[in-house]
């Protein structure tokens, strides 16, 4: 018994002497409850609806319904604005028939027009209106099609996820073991400047990241068939960017571990937040103070020049501003990388 008791106190000691895993144990968990209960307790989102010249009577019904309408005096008007995300859909009639024009690239936004619209439709008699076709609508889409699966719209999100993540982990615990090993402390003792070490980890580590991160985003078209309409070049490039940026995030933030399970503890404060506001939950549906928080996530902007390129099928153009964020962030977690290795040595 005393036995027992003894290697009771020695783990005792050892969890009150590590103040980060028992913080970890004890914050960690209240700190992800309470991450989860902003995300998903926030507004419910609506529809946004365009509406292009519609009689009176469906104007009349879909105002009964919960959407957020705006009128365009043209098509030509309300595709723009469909186009740059300003709606989700808009409604038109075309040789008397109701046609609901989508921007088709999130099935659940799809599904809530569709459902919104068929019901409004549905409390009208189309004879009254002169529409020959009926209640039944006729659904064109911008982006996508009817045949497009929830796993099209979320594969994007979850290449960047697992390269992301992947990376970081292996990228943190192997520049860890570089410095327990004593390799790094030998390196700091040569010529060689703080930046050059950093360098030559980037690049010999990224040799490794970059095929990780190509084979993951081919074999997510090619081998699971996920939806493809722009650029696989644009695809590899960004996910290559993110994965040098959680190459950099991973070795800066191994600086500050002395213990593979301390570099694992940083997963539940760093990549799980990131999860939430990376474009898998809808970010409409969040408190509106917490959104300003997903433009502090590196993986957002990879996720959303993913989505633009595999289910927009845009170009260089519109994933400019994405690229240049994590080109960014690469940069500054490198530059971060150099002024940790001083912690270590002064050269």
């Amino acid at each position: 018994m005393r036995r027992i008791q003894a290697l009771s106190l020695r783990i005792i000691r050892q969890f009150l002497r590590d103040k980060r895993t028992l913080a970890l144990l004890i914050m960690a968990p209240l700190l992800l409850l309470s991450l989860m209960y902003l995300v998903f307790n926030g507004d419910t989102p609506v529809p946004k609806l365009g509406i292009v010249k519609l009689p009176s009577a469906i104007e009349q019904s879909l105002s009964k319904q919960e959407a957020d309408m705006t009128r365009y005096d043209s098509e030509t008007d309300a595709d723009t604005a469909l186009a740059a995300g300003e709606i989700d859909a808009y409604l038109h009639i075309h040789d008397n028939v109701p046609t609901i024009r989508l921007e088709g690239s999130d099935p659940v936004r799809n599904r809530a027009v569709i459902m919104l619209v068929s019901g409004a439709l549905q409390q009208i008699a189309a004879g009254e209106h002169g529409m020959d076709g009926g209640f039944t609508p006729v659904f064109e889409y911008l982006h996508g099609s009817s045949d497009m699966s929830s796993f099209d719209s979320m594969g994007p999100v979850l290449i960047g996820l697992f390269a992301f993540f992947f990376v970081f982990l292996i990228a943190g615990v192997s520049f860890l073991k570089e410095r327990t090993s004593g390799t790094l402390e030998r390196l700091l003792a040569t010529p060689l400047r703080r930046w050059e070490i950093v360098a030559g980890y980037i690049a010999g580590f990224g040799l490794f990241t970059g095929a990780q991160a190509v084979l993951v985003a081919i074999y997510s078209i090619e081998g699971l068939g996920l939806m493809m309409e722009g650029s696989i070049w644009l695809v590899l490039l960004i996910t290559l960017l993110l994965s040098i940026t959680a190459l950099s995030l991973g070795t800066f933030l191994s600086a500050f571990a002395n213990t593979e399970f301390q570099m694992i503890q940083f997963i539940p404060i760093v990549i799980v937040p990131q999860v939430f506001f990376s474009g898998l939950f809808d970010l409409e549906a969040m408190s509106p103070w917490l959104r300003w928080v997903a433009y502090l996530m590196p993986l957002k902007y990879g996720a959303d020049a993913l989505r633009s390129v595999m289910i927009r099928g845009e170009g260089w153009q519109a994933i400019a501003g994405d690229i240049a964020v994590l080109a960014a962030l690469s940069l500054f977690f490198m530059a971060a990388n150099v002024l940790a290795l001083r912690k270590h040595r002064k050269i």
